[in-house]
């Protein structure tokens, strides 16, 4: 298989012996995937993928089809159209997952849609839902809205019925976030003016979190998944108690097999027949070749971006 390779800080393109697929898993032959902020601490050393995932290879998502399965796998997988959210390896024409940890992609959906789907749309709604119990009718708060777990959380939160505050950096992605559902869309600056919030999901970390926790609600959760604008925050614990307030906190790269699998068994529950409606889709900030990988790397490190940054590995 081709894959992409962390040498140093740069990324290279390797043949490498192609993966099997172990007992209980399946190899996917990988269409396309998304690039996230922890493929780029990864390649800077300050991500390292969990025990058991390639140390080198980058990548947490992808989409293709599988081409083989374990020989204790019973169920009908090959050739179905999958998406899936791994522990490394993810950025290669071959990928090995666990069967459980496949969520399957409707017929009509693009591979460059698809290669966004997991990540962004499992993290928010293992956040949102399964930790919040985001409710109709209640207010939600979106840091950084406008990247791809942002656009996700916004999306999924409209479809239950809840109030959606979109938070960004600047103006202009407000109609953008208001076509994907949002019902108020504000800059970080603003967080303070708003009415009270019954949850907030925490993507941008200290500088966000200090002002949304002036806004909370009595019995208000706060999931926080995200610390790009820094992990440390003086919180108002007076605050806190008075309102009941949960804060907690998520990662999901480094969950069981068995606690992912009960994720992914949700996700494709809950999650696919809204994505086969169309009530969900996954906005492209930027499309990009599997041989142009640094230009896909480079570009989504600049700020700005709305969506997913999506690499296609032509057949």
């Amino acid at each position: 298989m081709l894959c992409v390779v962390i040498n140093g800080e740069n990324l290279e393109m390797f043949d490498r012996p192609n993966p099997k697929p172990g007992p209980t898993g399946v190899v996917v032959t990988v269409h396309s995937f998304g690039i996230n902020n922890a493929d780029l601490m990864q390649r800077r050393g300050l991500y390292p993928a969990p025990p058991g995932w390639p140390e080198d290879v980058p990548g947490m998502e992808l989409a293709g089809v599988v081409s083989s399965v374990g020989h204790e796998v019973h169920e009908p997988l090959v050739g179905r159209r999958v998406c899936a959210l791994v522990g490394g390896g993810a950025q290669a024409t071959l990928c090995a997952v666990p069967f459980e940890h496949l969520i399957f992609v409707p017929d009509h959906i693009s591979w460059e849609e698809a290669g966004g789907f997991a990540e962004s749309f499992t993290t928010a709604f293992d956040a949102l839902v399964l930790q919040a119990d985001l409710q109709p009718g209640e207010r939600v708060l979106v840091s950084g809205a406008a990247g791809g777990v942002g656009t996700a959380a916004v999306q999924i939160a409209h479809v239950i019925g809840a109030h959606v505050i979109a938070v960004t950096r600047t103006n202009e992605h407000h109609q953008k976030l208001r076509k994907l559902g949002a019902d108020e869309t504000i800059v970080s600056d603003d967080v303070t003016s708003l009415e009270p919030v019954d949850v907030v999901l925490e993507l941008l970390g200290a500088t966000n979190l200090e002002k949304a926790q002036r806004v909370l609600a009595p019995f208000a959760r706060v999931i926080v998944i995200g610390v790009g604008s820094g992990s440390k925050v003086e919180l108002d614990l007076l605050n806190v108690m008075a309102k009941r307030v949960v804060i907690t906190g998520s990662t999901l790269r480094a969950r069981s097999r068995k606690e992912k699998a009960d994720v992914i068994a949700r996700v494709n529950e809950t999650l696919v027949p809204w994505w086969d409606e169309g009530k969900l889709r996954v906005p492209s900030a930027g499309r990009f070749n599997f041989e142009d990988i640094n230009r896909a790397y480079n570009f989504f490190a600049k700020p700005g971006k709305f969506g997913k940054v999506i690499v296609s590995i032509r057949e």
